[in-house]
């Protein structure tokens, strides 16, 4: 069965290949905007399974896999900056504080649909204006939710990590995805 990722993202095709699996990556083209009122961890399983979704229905007998993460800082959602203006203010408001990010992951094919949010949390380091200047000259991360690469200096960031599968920081669940897989006939270590 061919495997395609429902996704643009170059950090969600980086953690897909850790897997050491055939797949192909196809936009899922929906729309990504948060509906009125929508909690953060309903909008990442919303989006996972209609990316999922929306790629499966033109390859029916492919297993398609969605995902979407969104950042949480007391209970308001974050989306990317976009600029360094706006990682800036993220930052500042995440010093000292705690954000959860809940990313999840959905599988997709003909008759087949599983899904899985993945909760993940971050304590940030008190940061002052200077620390938060250099961090965003040095890495960019204006794609980011959170205005962070985990993978990167972003790490430096953090007081704290806390949640059971680092890799959703980075934007992919893997250990739930092997799982996920697992349930849908992929054995990743089987093969």
């Amino acid at each position: 069965m061919d495997i395609i990722l429902a996704s643009t993202s170059p950090y969600r095709k980086i953690l897909l290949e850790r897997l050491q699996l055939s797949f192909s990556c196809i936009p899922p083209d929906i729309d990504e905007a948060p509906l009125p009122g929508e909690a953060p961890q309903a909008m990442a399983e919303r989006l996972a399974r209609a990316k999922a979704r929306a790629v499966a229905q033109w390859h029916p007998d492919a297993l398609v896999i969605g995902s979407d993460q969104v950042a949480s800082l007391e209970g308001r959602i974050m989306g990317k900056p976009g600029n360094f203006e706006n990682a800036k203010a993220q930052l500042k408001m995440s010093s000292g504080k705690e954000v959860t990010f809940y990313t999840g992951v959905a599988l997709a094919s003909q008759g087949f649909e599983r899904f899985h949010v993945e909760p993940f949390g971050v304590r940030f380091r008190a940061l002052d204006d200077t620390r938060i200047a250099n961090y965003l000259k040095r890495e960019q991360p204006y794609d980011c939710a959170g205005s962070f690469k985990v993978e990167g200096l972003g790490i430096a960031l953090f007081e704290q990590l806390i949640g059971n599968d680092p890799t959703s920081l980075e934007g992919l669940p893997l250990i739930t995805l092997s799982s996920l897989l697992a349930e849908a006939g992929v054995d990743v270590l089987g093969r």
